[in-house]
């Protein structure tokens, strides 16, 4: 692969290039796992699916896919995925059956700021469920 990369020039442009956005995309997701919520985690992967976002036009509907492997996707559980596909469906951003077809109006649930009323319920301070993080905890450097 050293030598191979040495050799051509094309291809090691094309190995970095692969290999920087793939690590840009793992560090995004950790963002997106240690700041968001699933609420938010979930439009995002159906935004990605969809394709917004990228060059030229959306995809109508996104590949078949349960919500099962969505849980796992964005690190939460089946049931937590139907709730918010069921908002979503509510909410008209998205619409499914057989597949899913996601609205551009789903942004808006990444966009702006607002959390849903449920997510948005935050228990008190000083109550066993509070989290609370210190530096510390999180072995910053």
């Amino acid at each position: 692969m050293v030598r191979l990369m040495h050799d051509e020039r094309g291809f090691s442009e094309l190995f970095m290039k692969y290999l920087i956005e793939s690590s840009m995309r793992v560090q995004a997701d950790l963002v997106d796992q240690l700041f968001n919520s699933s609420e938010k985690r979930l439009a995002r992967i159906l935004l990605m699916m969809a394709e917004y976002g990228e060059p030229g036009e959306p995809v109508e509907f996104i590949p078949k896919i349960s919500q099962e492997t969505l849980a796992e996707m964005i690190g939460t559980t089946r049931s937590r995925v139907s709730f918010f596909m069921n908002r979503f469906r509510n909410l008209g951003f998205i619409e499914y059956k057989d597949r899913i077809r996601v609205h551009k109006s789903l942004l808006n649930v990444i966009l702006h700021d607002q959390p849903s009323e449920r997510n948005a319920e935050a228990p008190p301070l000083g109550s066993p469920t509070a989290l609370s993080i210190s530096k510390a905890d999180c072995h910053l450097q």
